[in-house]
């Protein structure tokens, strides 16, 4: 038997250019669902990527995995329907957005300042800005998405459906009101996902008060509390006091002050008794 001698000096890359013109110039993945349109079907919605950045290597990974699952049904004579889709919300369009206009480190005021509807007429066109990257990179790994009809988190219809589906979980009673501890960015004024907290952090200098809460029973006497979020000041109602600490009562001025000893050097600035 022999066998053909085999080009040592191969390129990967031309060899990689001549299969994606085969697959683009025969249709091959439109032929390949329309060879299963009667099979049972296994449906697949892309979890959206955001298409304001480019797509990185570990963006790779995660369709890779996809992949395997879809090409396995697909191997099985079911008719896979891989609906593309994009991610159109989230902080990471908005800190783009912000960042071409100059806004980092200013603020939410100076969107609202610039104007809200014209800030987010941006961050609809930032939101697109990279599909044909994507939509590349995800032809060289082949992994096939049909873009000619993709769903859009930011289209009405996609709006209502969520909306639709939250009712039908209403209906069946399926809701319950829960607590939970997340990170939260004061700054944006939304929770943080674990993905954002990860980016890392920054020792920030945030606003802080000081407030004169007076007793009903002594005029002119107040408990001093201190605050680093003065925004919720109208919707307190109590104030927490701890068993286990020292509290002293001085008189500075014409008030009398109630606070914890061991913050007395800090609070109280000048003469007091």
């Amino acid at each position: 038997m022999t066998f053909q001698e085999v080009n040592t000096k191969v390129s990967f890359t031309d060899q990689e250019a001549e299969t994606l013109r085969f697959w683009q110039e025969r249709d091959i993945f439109a032929k390949s669902m329309e060879l299963r349109q009667d099979a049972p079907p296994y449906v697949f919605y892309e979890g959206p990527p955001t298409a304001n950045g480019t797509p990185g290597v570990h963006h790779v990974l995660g369709r890779v995995y996809k992949d395997t699952i879809l090409r396995y049904h697909t191997m099985k004579g079911r008719l896979v329907l891989r609906k593309a889709g994009w991610d159109c919300h989230g902080l990471p369009v908005e800190i783009e957005v912000e960042r071409e206009l100059g806004f980092t480190g200013k603020g939410k005021q100076a969107i609202e300042d610039y104007g809200v509807a014209e800030f987010n007429a941006l961050c609809q066109k930032s939101v697109l800005r990279y599909v044909r990257q994507w939509e590349e990179l995800s032809d060289r790994i082949a992994f096939w998405l049909d873009y000619s009809n993709p769903y859009m988190t930011m289209t009405n219809d996609y709006i209502e459906s969520v909306w639709w589906i939250l009712k039908r979980i209403w209906d069946k009673d399926l809701i319950y009101q829960g607590f939970k501890i997340v990170p939260y960015c004061p700054r944006c004024g939304t929770p943080l996902s674990s993905h954002e907290v990860a980016q890392g952090y920054a020792d920030v200098e945030d606003p802080s008060i000081f407030v004169k809460f007076p007793l009903r029973d002594e005029p002119g006497t107040y408990f001093l509390v201190w605050t680093t979020t003065p925004w919720t000041l109208p919707g307190n109602v109590a104030l927490a006091v701890h068993p286990d600490v020292t509290y002293v009562k001085i008189r500075q001025d014409e008030d009398t002050l109630i606070l914890a000893k061991e913050l007395l050097h800090k609070a109280i600035k000048g003469d007091y008794q």
